[in-house]
């Protein structure tokens, strides 16, 4: 990346986001760290812009502070640990609306800024349970895997107009919401940054961050043969 790459972060204030913001800036990348609540921000250098990517008014506002974007991370994100039977569907409904439908609003409002910038890059933060499909983990399974599906279709769609569309896969990774999960199972959220950004750069359309998430591929290769 140059001086002239300018990135936009959700949930820049803690966990990946926060890893994310940080790997940028020590590219020399200009950040807007965005967050719900933007005094939550502290990393030096970085721009704070309020950013609730369930609210299209709040989305709306970013874009027109946000004017000068070339990339696009869309990391914000929720896990309510909800089953699809018996769940609350408020948190079956918060997940897709999270992870698929705001994921959906804040790349529609961006598109067309980093188009009018010379063009740039998406990277939509999923998971490796959007191949793996685990009930204890219904609603987000559901929800990422419909963020791949939306993350493939807008690769196609955006490639002609200079805009390139990556996906980042990735088991549990030492944040706080996989605090539940053993230390030993987790992988360190900067090493993801950087690997993420490595990615990102070099033109992958999907970044797989761990072993766990390169062996659940691996066998959705091998069941589909």
């Amino acid at each position: 990346m140059t001086q002239q790459t300018i990135a936009l972060v959700t949930g820049a204030n803690r966990g990946l986001g926060r890893k994310f913001a940080t790997e940028l800036l020590s590219r020399g990348v200009k950040v807007y760290a965005a967050a719900r609540r933007p005094e939550t921000i502290d990393l030096p250098g970085a721009v704070p812009i309020q950013l609730d990517i369930t609210d299209p008014e709040s989305v709306r506002r970013a874009a027109a502070i946000a004017g000068d974007v070339t990339v696009l991370i869309n990391n914000a994100g929720v896990s309510t640990e909800a089953d699809l039977l018996s769940g609350p569907i408020e948190d079956i409904r918060l997940e897709m609306e999270t992870h698929y439908f705001g994921t959906l609003n804040v790349t529609r409002e961006f598109v067309p800024i980093i188009e009018k910038n010379g063009g740039g890059s998406v990277l939509n933060v999923l998971s490796v349970l959007s191949w793996y499909h685990a009930p204890s983990f219904g609603a987000y399974s559901a929800a990422k895997a419909a963020g791949w599906a939306m993350t493939d279709a807008l690769r196609t769609e955006l490639a002609p107009r200079g805009v390139h569309v990556a996906a980042l896969h990735v088991g549990f990774m030492d944040t706080d919401m996989a605090s539940f999960v053993p230390a030993d199972q987790k992988i360190d959220p900067a090493v993801v940054a950087k690997l993420a950004v490595d990615g990102l750069l070099g033109g992958q359309p999907e970044i797989l961050a761990d072993e766990l998430t390169k062996q659940v591929k691996a066998g959705l290769a091998t069941a589909n043969g």
